[in-house]
């Protein structure tokens, strides 16, 4: 394997699909879940017209319930792809999902939804373990960074335009019309892999699923300095954008009083994130993945103070607090997929495992920091404000941690 060679794998068995494909599938692939995640939120009201439920921050449970399953769920997906392989687990993931969304279609409950919606995150906990672990199976090092920013770079096209598309499909559809155009998708997405994408994980590789191989691959992951530290970072930072997302939408609609004009607002914030995905993909190669996420971790912190500031003394209209949440997501763009490639690199031996493990770790951070900062919304934004910095301080202090003190400076492998 060398980076020379930008559609290069791991083995000569494999049939390697042209390079903009796979971008493109592991990205169609990796979008299951945001689509299901922020298609819901214009959908919230209607939800809870649907069911009698008023309170904003009980209907909330709507997309944590779905973020749970989704945590929970990346825990057993790892090890069975390193045992079985990474196409079996994927499509199993994504039949799954299309079930669970034809359940959320025909529910007559609430509580039945809640279900539904965390068999829907379980289904899309197989398809974003996989996803990076085919990358981890085919690319290493700033190679593999480049190609998680291209893929970043699709898969935030998604948030961008699914609060939209959720509004309108509600014109016309109410709110169940959303869970059929998941199951389309999903549908659509399945039978694509099914043909397209080959298994990048040999049999002479394949691990043994019993106890102590999966507990002993959990115990390299989670021993690994680089690996753990960089995942409880990323939680961290993640924890920030769950509590955004979980309150936007009252956010915009209470303290701004959009409307339904609030799906605009939420996309042109998250650009941001799109366009940090195009920009590492270009620079990361050159400067390295530690230079580039360190800088954008140190700026998403500034971003905080400086908004909890605004916040507390009642200085953050509606176009200030927009262009702080559009350099916030620009940086979380630029974090996260270094924070990934970085947290992925010494695991290639397991990177199923190590891949279910790292997502477990951030995605129920990210839910524990993120409920918590959508529950103690007030009809302020200073609590969520708070929150984040003490939140973004923390990941600082943990990379610190991870790198002996020393930040900005590549490793000695040139990461």
């Amino acid at each position: 394997m060398t980076d020379t060679n930008a559609a290069a794998w791991v083995s000569a068995t494999h049939r390697p699909m042209r390079f903009p494909e796979f971008v493109a599938i592991v990205a169609s692939i990796i979008a299951l879940n945001p689509l299901a995640l922020d298609m819901m939120l214009p959908a919230l009201p209607n939800i809870g017209a649907s069911f009698g439920i008023s309170d904003g921050n009980y209907l909330q449970s709507v997309l944590s319930t779905f973020l749970l399953g989704f945590g929970v769920g990346q825990f057993v997906i790892g090890p069975l792809s390193d045992r079985f392989g990474r196409r079996p687990i994927l499509l199993g993931g994504m039949v799954l999902y299309g079930c669970a969304s034809l359940l959320a279609l025909f529910t007559r409950s609430f509580e039945m939804l809640l279900v539904a919606r965390a068999l829907q995150g379980i289904g899309t906990a197989a398809t974003r373990v996989i996803a990076t672990s085919v990358v981890r199976d085919c690319y290493a090092g700033r190679r593999m960074a480049s190609v998680m920013s291209l893929v970043m770079m699709i898969f935030v096209a998604v948030p961008i335009i699914a609060p939209s598309f959720g509004q309108a499909l509600m014109m016309v559809a109410q709110w169940r019309g959303i869970f059929v155009v998941l199951m389309a998708y999903g549908l659509l997405t399945l039978i694509w892999s099914a043909l397209r994408l080959p298994e990048t994980l040999p049999v002479s590789e394949r691990k043994p699923l019993t106890a102590r191989q999966v507990l002993s691959s959990f115990r390299q992951t989670l021993t690994n300095r680089q690996t753990l530290g960089y995942a409880l970072a990323a939680g961290g930072v993640q924890g920030t954008l769950f509590g955004y997302v979980f309150a936007s939408e009252q956010v915009f609609t209470e303290i701004y009083h959009l409307g339904h004009y609030f799906p605009l607002a939420f996309a042109a914030i998250a650009i941001g994130i799109a366009l940090a995905g195009f920009l590492n993909s270009r620079l990361v190669i050159r400067l390295g993945m530690r230079v580039i996420s360190h800088t954008a971790l140190v700026i998403y912190a500034l971003v905080a103070a400086v908004m909890l500031g605004a916040a507390a003394l009642h200085m953050l209209p509606l176009p200030f607090y927009m262009a702080l949440s559009a350099i916030a997501l620009f940086t979380f763009g630029l974090m996260m997929s270094n924070f990934t490639a970085l947290a992925m690199e010494p695991q290639g031996h397991i990177a199923g495992t190590a891949s279910s493990l790292y997502g477990s770790i951030t995605t129920l951070i990210g839910i524990s920091v993120g409920v918590t900062l959508g529950q103690v919304y007030d009809g302020t934004l200073l609590p969520f404000a708070v929150g984040s910095l003490i939140c973004t301080l923390a990941s600082i202090g943990v990379v610190l941690v991870t790198e002996r003190g020393r930040m900005f400076t590549p490793s000695k492998q040139a990461q």
